[in-house]
């Protein structure tokens, strides 16, 4: 019988530590470290999202690695105290608590951060204020910008997400208020109805009068990237961040384009497997499973973070997983050198082929802003967490504001593996529009599930627009089609456009104005395709 004759390892563990900064506010956290030795170099993990998201840490990994772990509430969160403002004290409370951390005797002065999503981002944004002490992050799944690709993609506010993230927090915010004695009865009044039912919510009208979360009409009040969002910028400052950082990174995450933007400034390591924003533990995202060996578990993902935070990282510079193929690939650099950019037009009669179309005939759909498209699949941050990644869209297709660009059958294997833009030369009969586009793979038999999407919001009624669908590792296997999507809505993903040129957060129900759409067929999609 086999016998791992392991040693036990006794802990010291103290449940909120007081961890004071430099305004005078104290932040609480938990300490865990080996009862005996030291000093030790720590990891530092920080959350807006209370004491649930530390069962996910990797406590015990870190502890045998040789860390103290210290897992810490910001402030006004948890049970630390203090008014929580998202992404605006993360960096100045990180370096102050980075200081606390080096402070203590049981800390050799060496300190590492890392973490998922707003976690990442605490991490980040400590690092730009190149507190003493920092060594290296890890940083999962997080946007690289608090405007673009967190708030707004292509111009358009990303409602869905934005509302499911904002009543969570606000939920956080009054339990918080609650717990300290506070009266929070009318501001959980206004509050629950969103809660409780997001699919009614998204429909209001002005969509800045959505109730109960303290930040919305900043956010929707700040359509463009003004001082407002610039200010928020300052805490992220890429310039400054000096360490070493690791990104990971999932094909069907909302932050695909910020992890991959973090990369190209910071460089470091990047692992992107066909996970969404639940996390990269999964085999499977929406209609497709994958297969254990997807999953972050078969790759030793944590063991190659925790050894990325030593110092001891011999992995590739470029980890990837192939979706079509199902494997993993290593690489030396992203985008791929070697992928061509190589246009797929869309002609009019709806063939999407690398042939330039020979008509010069638009086609042509009809928005109303009362009846969008509705989201089926894609990277999603919603309240319904079986609708993300891979769907079907045949439903979808259907519809006659839907517009429909299929290749021929593939003779052999075509592998899209790199970033993806659509270009349309369209024109609408409205003062402004959106254009959409989804790129879909199409299997034998008819199933056509999405593979990546985005937007761009105009403000003209013509002319030549880029839709950035960010990026994807798809092989097209033979015997499947490629197909193009185009619409000028996928709603709730993204708020609607009243084609008014007003502020969309500011239309009404009488505002909302039917737009009348024309697709010229020398728009195309751009597919970095790998040579096979």
């Amino acid at each position: 019988m086999p016998k791992l004759n392991r040693p036990s390892l006794p802990v010291a563990v103290e449940h909120d530590a007081p961890m004071p900064m430099r305004d005078g506010t104290v932040l609480r956290g938990s300490v865990h470290r080996p009862a005996t030795g030291g000093p030790f170099p720590t990891l530092l993990m920080r959350t807006p999202y209370g004491e649930g998201t530390f069962r996910m840490a990797p406590v015990i990994p870190a502890l045998q690695a040789g860390y103290a772990v210290v897992l810490q509430h910001c402030r006004g969160r948890g049970s630390s105290d203090g008014e929580y403002r998202p992404w605006l004290d993360e960096g100045v409370d990180g370096h102050d608590t980075i200081a606390w951390i080096t402070s203590q005797p049981w800390s050799n002065g060496e300190v590492v951060m890392s973490g998922m999503s707003y976690l990442a981002g605490c991490a980040l944004q400590a690092a730009a204020t190149r507190p003493p002490g920092l060594k290296a992050v890890v940083a999962q799944m997080t946007p690289h910008d608090f405007h673009e690709g967190l708030k707004y993609h292509g111009g358009a506010l990303a409602l869905g997400s934005a509302l499911n993230w904002g009543a969570m927090q606000s939920m956080l915010g009054l339990m918080h208020a609650m717990e300290a004695g506070e009266d929070v009865g009318a501001k959980f009044g206004a509050l629950l109805p969103v809660m409780g039912d997001q699919p009614t919510a998204v429909r209001t009208l002005p969509v800045r009068d959505i109730p109960g979360i303290p930040w919305w009409q900043e956010w929707t009040g700040h359509p463009e990237r003004d001082d407002y969002w610039q200010g928020l910028a300052e805490t992220l400052r890429h310039d400054r961040i000096e360490v070493p950082v690791m990104h990971v990174a999932g094909w069907f995450d909302l932050f695909l384009g910020g992890t991959l933007e973090n990369h190209r400034r910071l460089g470091g390591p990047l692992v992107i497997g066909p996970w969404s924003h639940l996390g990269p533990g999964a085999s499977g995202t929406g209609r497709l499973d994958f297969g254990f060996g997807a999953s972050a578990q078969a790759i030793q993902l944590e063991q190659r973070q925790l050894a990325f935070l030593r110092g001891q990282d011999t992995g590739p510079a470029v980890k990837i997983f192939v979706m079509g193929d199902d494997v993993w690939r290593d690489e030396e650099s992203w985008p791929l050198a070697r992928a061509v950019e190589t246009r797929y037009h869309l002609h009019g009669d709806g063939l999407l082929s690398p042939e330039p179309p020979a008509s010069a005939e638009p086609a042509a759909f009809t928005f109303d802003p009362r009846d969008p498209v509705p989201t089926v699949g894609g990277p999603l941050l919603l309240p319904d967490p079986t609708n993300v990644g891979p769907q079907d869209q045949r439903e979808v297709e259907l519809r006659p504001d839907v517009l429909c660009y299929t290749s021929d059958v593939l003779a052999a294997d075509v592998e899209v593996t790199g970033p993806i833009s659509v270009t349309l030369h369209a024109e609408t009969s409205a003062a402004a529009t959106d254009w959409t586009a989804k790129l879909v793979n199409v299997h034998p038999g008819g199933r056509a599930l999405s593979v990546i999407d985005g937007i761009v919001r105009t403000s003209d009624s013509s002319g030549t627009y880029t839709i950035d669908l960010v990026a994807t590792s798809q092989v097209f296997k033979a015997g499947h089609r490629i197909r193009v999507e185009v619409s000028s809505s996928n709603f709730p993903r993204f708020d609607r456009n009243p084609g008014t040129g007003r502020p969309a957060a500011e239309a009404a129900e009488t505002d909302l104005v039917v737009q009348h759409q024309k697709v010229y067929p020398d728009s195309y999609i751009t597919l970095p395709i790998v040579p096979r």
